[in-house]
């Protein structure tokens, strides 16, 4: 069986149980709010290539929301339409020069702004609405 006959859920499950602790542990959160915010999220798997074979997980509704990558020391979450969206609680600290993405580093032991990441969620949502 491959990855592509693995489900997403079930291939993000695998990405986060190959990462390093604390970044297994802040991806699930991360994933977890997701979903809390925005029900009707879908998961997807999506670039995987020969330098990451395990893919990128991906969160979706009517469009990609946002993905998140496990860095060396970091986990970003990357919202495509991110220069579009207002962020009022300033959780977007990376790719602020992007004209078009936004992204949100967390390091080891940096403090998740619940309420702040699932008003980002639904913007998002409303952005691809």
């Amino acid at each position: 069986m491959t990855t592509d006959d693995i489900s997403a859920s079930r291939q993000i499950d695998a990405i986060i149980d190959q990462a390093e602790a604390w970044k297994a542990n802040l991806l699930s959160r991360l994933r977890a709010l997701i979903k809390e915010a925005d029900p009707d999220v879908v998961e997807q798997v999506k670039w995987k290539k020969p330098s990451q074979p395990e893919g990128i997980p991906v969160w979706d509704h009517g469009g990609n929301l946002c993905f998140a990558n496990i860095l060396k020391n970091a986990v970003r979450l990357t919202f495509p339409k991110g220069a579009r969206m207002k962020d009022p609680n300033g959780l977007f600290n990376t790719r602020l020069d992007s004209a078009t993405v936004r992204a949100i580093d967390l390091e080891e032991g940096a403090a998740v702004d619940e309420a702040g990441l699932k008003a980002l969620i639904r913007e998002a949502v409303a952005l691809n609405a």
